[in-house]
């Protein structure tokens, strides 16, 4: 049996606005499980699959610094107190000790992004080891079975679909929006909301590239490291990363779902401003860049981000930097996890000088 709530919308406060669900997939789409699950998904939905691998999102930022200048310098304001959300790459020393890399990664196939900023590619070469978020990733089909061992986190197991936990009027919604991606709505009705939103919030284009088997930057990472005879150690399992997912509230992951469904189109801009602000290295800039294209009312978020930070933000941080603790030690290690636990007072960053060690930005 699920334990989690059933909780149906039409009894529930209020929706949250379309920030929590930009501020939820933030954080969602780094979570390397998702393209074993979203794998599936491109399995059941022959339709969608688009030969059409160039994207079209526009970089918001751009359209802003025109018609709102005044909005962009609050972003840029915000983004500059955030401790270290200026870089992607950097390097990790101790005294006796080799030095090792972080790297902060998008889980995406954009060429963009593959091409790595400098000195990556070379660090992540003469490395001893690499390692990522989860090294499960390398044998998709194994993930898949270790998922089928715990379907309480994927699906739900109490004899519920979505269709008992949504109002029809959303229904109607979510169904249509499914139907534009190629899914039909009885396929997927007894996986996990969270699930389907991330699925619903991937460009067509990224999309169509993973269909076609192309990698990721983790995964190219990994399988770049295998080829070259490198040990690949992972941070976390496929099952702990469902866990953080699971922990939060079912309710917020319906919001979630429904506001991602109904922001259609703008999710490739949202996605392309993150792209943009990742090539930059102004990971800093990608929250405040969130709350401001969707902006939360002033009450009624509050708790549900909270409880996002806590669970999928600062205690995978807690549980990445202790993992690689024992790599650093040993020394020139390549470390590549999602970007956005970089920075912060409680990102890797910072987790990794309290440690003892010091962390500058390559190249500085």
């Amino acid at each position: 049996m699920s334990t989690q709530p059933f909780f149906p919308l039409r009894t529930r406060l209020p929706r949250p606005s379309a920030a929590d669900a930009l501020v939820w997939l933030a954080g969602a789409l780094p979570l390397l499980l998702l393209v074993v699950l979203i794998s599936t998904l491109l399995t059941l939905s022959p339709a969608h699959a688009a030969t059409d691998t160039s994207c079209h999102g526009h970089n918001l930022l751009v359209a802003m610094e025109k018609e709102n200048p005044a909005e962009l310098q609050k972003i840029r304001d915000e983004a500059a107190k955030v401790p270290n959300g200026k870089g992607i790459f950097w390097k990790i020393e101790k005294p006796g000790v080799a030095p090792s890399w972080l790297l902060g990664t998008m889980h995406v196939t954009d060429p963009r992004v593959l091409t790595m900023p400098p000195g990556a590619r070379e660090a992540a070469a003469a490395a001893d080891i690499v390692v990522i978020e989860s090294d499960e990733v390398l044998d998709e089909q194994k993930a898949g079975a270790t998922l089928l061992m715990h379907p309480e986190l994927t699906m739900f197991t109490d004899g519920t679909s979505i269709k008992d936990h949504i109002d029809a009027e959303d229904l109607k919604a979510l169904e249509a929006g499914l139907k534009e991606r190629g899914l039909a709505l009885g396929t997927v009705s007894r996986m996990k909301p969270w699930i389907l939103a991330s699925f619903v919030a991937l460009p067509a284009c990224e999309m169509a590239r993973k269909a076609a088997g192309a990698s990721f930057l983790d995964k190219q990472i990994a399988e770049d490291a295998v080829k070259a005879g490198k040990p690949v150690a992972g941070l976390e399992t496929m099952v702990e990363q469902l866990q953080a997912m699971a922990d939060l509230p079912l309710n917020f992951h319906f919001e979630a779902l429904i506001e991602t469904i109904a922001l259609g189109d703008k999710m490739e801009d949202v996605t392309e401003t993150m792209t943009e602000l990742y090539l930059n290295g102004d990971v800093g800039m990608t929250m405040p860049m969130l709350k401001a294209v969707a902006p939360m009312p002033e009450t009624g978020a509050e708790n549900s981000y909270a409880a996002f930070e806590d669970r999928i933000v600062r205690d995978r941080n807690i549980v990445m930097s202790k993992g690689s603790l024992r790599h650093l030690e040993k020394g020139n290690a390549f470390i590549a996890v999602g970007a956005l636990h970089l920075p912060g007072e409680e990102g890797l960053v910072e987790l990794f000088r309290n440690q003892g060690f010091t962390v500058t930005q390559a190249g500085s």
